[in-house]
């Protein structure tokens, strides 16, 4: 059985982070583990609370996994404070991973910052350069290449911009922008496009966490990266497609619509 890590915060909801991620592995029939960076309250509402757990347990919880049970992919999502960065890094470089997907989760769907000013920098410079590929939307994309996306062209130099900080690949989300889901791969200087119609669905909690753990499953079977992105957004598409329809605000997915 393929093992994937997720170090990620907990969504005391269960549509988003360690939830969401332990739901997408369950249902790609391979052995979830976490590593906890933070407990959040939030519900589809929004984040009403965040408590970081200390950057020396993080550390430890890492060392747990690696030295037991080595992860075959490993999906990095909410890291909020430098401090941790630097510990999740000092790891990664430790034990060598062979898959790192990063999502650099900066925003809740809901609109709430989830990482401070101070992680800013040592996410963009230290964890970043790390990664196999990051999976950044449009918001989190214009932070880190600096500049607005307004369109196909824009996505382009974004990625090509933000591929300046790492050796890795960069998937930008485009779903922010038009009317169809449309992704952008660069990889190694070749653009790929993702293209599919957008499901008409408001329930969107956990999106980016679930997509991004559903690309480290398929790399942790030996699957290309851009197979292993087409396969996470069939994934992702049939998880809206299901409809469920729970809470106030903006919902989560059907993790389990194959099982």
């Amino acid at each position: 059985m393929k093992k994937v890590l997720t170090i990620a915060g907990s969504d005391c909801s269960g549509g988003a982070g360690i939830q969401a991620d332990i739901k997408t592995i369950t249902a790609h029939k391979m052995y979830a583990m976490s590593v906890i960076t933070a407990l959040t309250a939030q519900n589809t509402t929004g984040v009403y609370g965040i408590e970081e757990v200390t950057p020396e347990f993080v550390g430890q919880q890492i060392d747990c996994i690696f030295n037991d049970i080595r992860p075959d992919a490993v999906k990095i999502g909410m890291v909020s404070s430098s401090k941790i960065i630097e510990i999740i890094v000092e790891k990664l470089i430790q034990y060598k991973p062979e898959n790192i997907v990063i999502d650099p989760v900066m925003v809740s769907t809901s609109g709430s910052k989830l990482i401070c000013d101070d992680a800013m920098n040592a996410l963009i410079t230290k964890l970043i350069p790390v990664a196999t590929v990051i999976t950044p939307n449009i918001p989190e994309a214009e932070v880190l290449c600096g500049f607005s996306i307004k369109n196909e062209d824009d996505m382009i130099k974004a990625a090509q911009e933000i591929s300046k900080t790492l050796k890795g690949a960069v998937l930008v989300k485009g779903g922010h922008l038009v009317n169809d889901a449309i992704d952008l791969l660069y990889e190694n200087g070749n653009i790929h496009w993702f293209r599919s119609k957008r499901i008409d669905n408001p329930n969107t909690h956990g999106t980016g966490c679930t997509l991004s753990s559903a690309i480290a499953c398929n790399l942790a079977e030996g699957k290309s990266l851009s197979t292993s992105i087409e396969n996470a957004k069939v994934y992702l598409t049939g998880a809206l497609k299901a409809g469920l329809n729970l809470g106030q605000g903006s919902g989560p997915l059907e993790h389990t619509y194959l099982i």
